[in-house]
């Protein structure tokens, strides 16, 4: 694919096409399909998309590590997009709170117009570069700045990174565009290329599914590293509502084999804190020890436990203290 701009009427030029932007030949018959075909046709599009992140899991992983180093020091992580890519990224900061226990104001999204932008499309947004400035102000040496754009040269996006950058940031772009403009801005490029969309140039498909498992899978993969995970049990669960308080409870029974109702009294002795009750059923030891050695071990359950002195042999057992 050409990298030179190709002209759009005199005196005009534009930047080349990315390939979510052209028009997809697998797709061609799309209108004129029965609805069942239709339908096929755009998953069998879909079906690619794993397989194209798998190919940037180890820059990602590369990417995760820096965000828990950042995480564990204090830091911030803040996501910069516009259109379909700032609401897959408002998505992924919002549900990491109440799924990880995680404090409010640790992941951030910055959604190109603001709040009016998450329901309403404002299009030129996007194109704002001082926006993007304006928007990155608040990060600092001690975070990191994830730009996400399927053509990679989204200009809100391009102005975060760069103020990002600048303030000394670590600084990533998502992208499905194998040759983004925005490459030079980050210190680490995540690139799933997607490919055509199915409707040519509709990056709320493909691309935008990419940047949904991309974003997971980072956030998911940090707290796990984190600690905020045992096993594959979500053990920082808030229990902010019956449903949650249910699963609370239900983790606390599969993890320990305890009994639910001494699950239930430990959880209120443990103030509803799913780890701290985890850790006290686990190890035998009261709340307040529990509580420091899961500070000493960065809120880790596993970590407490291998810091554990094991406890007397003639005493009672875990969880029947």
């Amino acid at each position: 694919m050409s990298t030179e701009t190709q002209p759009d009427g005199p005196g005009v030029l534009i930047p080349p096409r990315s390939r979510t932007e052209q028009r997809n030949p697998r797709t061609a018959d799309i209108d004129i399909v029965p609805t069942e075909q239709v339908l096929r046709l755009l998953n069998a599009e879909d079906a690619t998309v794993a397989g194209e992140v798998a190919k940037a899991l180890p820059v990602l992983a590369v990417v995760v590590d820096k965000v828990v180093e950042c995480v564990r020091a204090g830091g911030q992580v803040h996501y910069f997009g516009a259109g379909t890519s700032g609401r897959m990224a408002v998505l992924d900061a919002a549900e990491v709170v109440p799924t990880f226990g995680l404090d409010q104001g640790v992941f951030i999204a910055h959604h190109a117009g603001g709040d009016r932008a998450l329901g309403t499309a404002v299009e030129d947004a996007e194109d704002d570069v001082s926006l993007g400035e304006n928007d990155a102000r608040s990060v600092s040496a001690a975070d990191v700045a994830i730009g996400i754009t399927a053509s990679g040269r989204t200009p809100y996006v391009a102005g975060a990174l760069t103020t990002a950058r600048l303030a000394g940031a670590v600084t990533v772009l998502v992208s499905s565009n194998p040759i983004a403009p925005l490459a030079g801005l980050a210190d680490h490029v995540v690139v799933v290329d997607t490919g055509p969309e199915a409707i040519a140039g509709s990056t709320r498909l493909k691309a935008a599914t990419a940047q949904k498992l991309v974003l997971n899978a980072l956030s998911t993969a940090a707290m796990v590293r984190l600690g905020r995970t045992f096993s594959n049990l979500m053990v920082s669960l808030s229990g902010t509502n019956d449903k949650l308080r249910g699963r609370q409870l239900t983790i606390l029974t599969e993890a320990t084999g305890a009994d639910e109702a001494v699950c239930r009294d430990q959880l209120a002795r443990c103030a509803g804190d799913l780890r701290l009750a985890m850790l006290c059923l686990l190890s035998g030891m009261e709340p307040e020890a529990a509580a420091k050695a899961l500070a000493d071990a960065d809120g880790s359950i596993r970590g407490a436990l291998a810091d554990e002195v094991p406890p007397d042999p003639g005493g009672p057992a875990p969880g029947q203290r």
